[in-house]
């Protein structure tokens, strides 16, 4: 090992000042022996120039360097002990597939009692026993899909097991949250190339949405819960609204592994991976720990990275029809699919939006499920108006029809729903009632900038529109009735939200069986999901995660 090199390199580092001024471009190098590492380390810590330009990733024998010279970056790249010198890169924020514009109205002091009027949801018990699973109003369709609650009492729940999610963040004090929440990290830089570590609160609301999945803990009064409510969560920040940086990726992964945590879970991810990005996963792997990620979101049959590589589990999504959804990317790397349309999970406190909506027809009324869509502005007093159909709300829907002062009627499809939205407020209606064109309900956005609207916009189930639309032809008076308010709840759509139904299975698994390797637990969940198809371009990989059986055979594998 040439040491002496190594050293005149990081001198180099340290005599380079960011010209421009503007945020320093960093570097990853990983080097391919830990003696490599420990050489460029040993003289990092000598320098206090260099200790500020520098910072040794010990657990993936890298160094992230601030600003080398173009002179030292190529030196790096062809010394014999370095593996890979990679620019930071982004790659894509991680959004749920219709969007989500966290409200302004964060309301964190609403009493207990309120809580349980609007919502019907109470804080989780802090009983350390495991609990016993009885699926309730609010339990979400994919606990049961993945029979999550049947694998409770033999792994604990997953007390004995901890899960990393590298995301947007976390908010550490949400009801069904706080009692898993171990400890987060930020490692995203600002635009002025400062991290305060501290900094890992959820201001997307994706990161929030995954750990809920995993372990949010056991509500046994409405059965609201995650896959592994007694799993200690860890929260790593790695993304924030310019993207996830490839290097504060690989940092939580070396933070993962020096908290010795079983899983790391990613709902992110990208069309290219790079060679620094597996070299860390690598060693994830060599250190036990279990690394999960989504498939991504563009309906392509291409895995996107980090899920593409071998030592990544990769996750697809499936519907409640248990059909691969039409965004769920897939290919020859997609290890499994879970759950990952219409789910309901946690969000930063107050972000999120809930609606109660009434329909009447010729004077009768009814209440009917619903949800309302996040980039509006709360409608706390409920209003009451006369529904007009809209057919699909393109344009010519609303041509020679007075909707002025009425809620707009418009079905699902053809045009998107801020499409819709924007024709039904230029016409001058009131408001807009959408009915989806299939079974359930689902969530979205109508502001990608952050705005909110002053136009009440709600969906209702498939069934109630097409009552409500059978009765405006007949010639009957039809209305609605909606009150809007925030929630600490909100519904997404995206592999994002299938990759932590398999890490909470992931972690019941561990939980029962600690001696498990990462390439056992993958063989143990595929051998136990459940075949779905056609699977003729492996669609669905080994078919949907099955908990139950994955925590039997890893109890099974302890016994031998």
């Amino acid at each position: 090992m040439n040491t002496a090199w190594i050293l005149a390199s990081v001198m180099l580092v340290a005599g380079l000042a960011n010209a421009d001024g503007q945020k320093s471009r960093r570097y990853l190098v990983t080097f391919k022996s830990k003696q490599g590492f420990s050489a460029m380390n040993n003289h990092w810590s000598q320098s206090e120039k260099s200790r500020k330009l520098q910072k040794p990733l010990q657990n993936i024998n890298a160094v992230v360097l601030k600003s080398p010279s173009l002179q030292t970056v190529e030196s790096l790249k062809n010394h014999p002990e370095v593996a890979a010198v990679q620019a930071e890169y982004f790659l894509p924020s991680p959004k749920p597939v219709n969007g989500f514009n966290p409200g302004k109205s964060v309301s964190t002091a609403r009493t207990p009692s309120q809580f349980v009027k609007h919502f019907n949801w109470v804080d989780s018990s802090s009983d350390e026993a495991t609990p016993i699973f009885h699926e309730g109003l609010k339990t979400p369709w994919g606990i049961t899909a993945v029979n999550a609650g049947d694998a409770w009492v033999e792994s604990k729940a997953g007390a004995n097991a901890r899960v990393l999610v590298l995301d947007t963040g976390i908010d550490p004090e949400h009801q069904d949250l706080k009692a898993n929440f171990e400890q987060g990290k930020n490692f995203f830089e600002s635009e002025t190339g400062e991290s305060d570590a501290t900094d890992f609160l959820d201001k997307e609301g994706h990161g929030t949405h995954v750990a809920g999945t995993i372990a949010a803990s056991y509500n046994e009064k409405n059965g609201f819960t995650g896959v592994a409510p007694k799993t200690k969560i860890l929260m790593g920040r790695v993304c924030g609204k310019e993207g996830c940086s490839s290097i504060a990726i690989s940092e939580g992964i070396d933070w993962g592994i020096a908290e010795k945590v079983d899983v790391i879970s990613m709902s992110l991810g990208g069309p290219f991976g790079s060679a620094d990005q597996k070299l860390a996963i690598d060693m994830a792997e060599k250190a036990g720990v279990l690394v999960i990620a989504a498939s991504g979101n563009d309906g392509s049959g291409t895995v996107s990275f980090p899920a593409a590589y071998s030592s990544v589990y990769a996750v697809g999504a499936i519907g409640n029809d248990f059909k691969k959804t039409v965004f769920s990317q897939f290919g020859p790397e997609l290890d499994i699919v879970a759950p990952g349309a219409a789910v309901v999970s946690a969000v930063p406190r107050g972000t999120g939006r809930d609606s109660v909506v009434k329909i009447s027809i010729d004077g009768v009324s009814q209440e009917v499920k619903s949800s309302a869509f996040s980039g509006t502005k709360l409608v706390r007093i409920p209003v009451i108006k006369n529904l007009v159909h809209a057919g699909l709300g393109n344009p010519e829907d609303f041509a020679a029809i007075d909707f002025k002062g009425k809620f707009a009627l418009i079905g699902r499809g053809e045009i998107r729903f801020s499409e819709k939205v924007a024709n039904a407020m230029a016409s001058g209606a009131a408001g807009a009632l959408i009915y989806n064109n299939a079974p359930g309900l689902m969530q979205g956005s109508l502001s990608e900038d952050g705005s909110e609207l002053d136009f009440p916009v709600v969906m209702v189930e498939q069934t109630a529109g097409a009552q409500l639309v059978e009765a405006l032809a007949k010639g009957a008076v039809a209305a609605a009735e909606i009150t809007t308010m925030a929630s600490d709840y909100a519904m997404f759509d995206g592999t994002s939200m299938a990759a932590p139904h398999v890490a909470g299975v992931a972690a019941l698994v561990l939980s029962a069986n600690k001696n498990l390797t990462p390439a056992q637990v993958r063989a143990i969940l595929t051998a136990t999901a459940a075949p779905l198809g056609p699977n003729l371009e492996n669609e669905y990989g080994a078919g949907n995660i099955q908990a139950d059986k994955a925590v039997a055979a890893a109890i099974a594998h302890k016994a031998n």
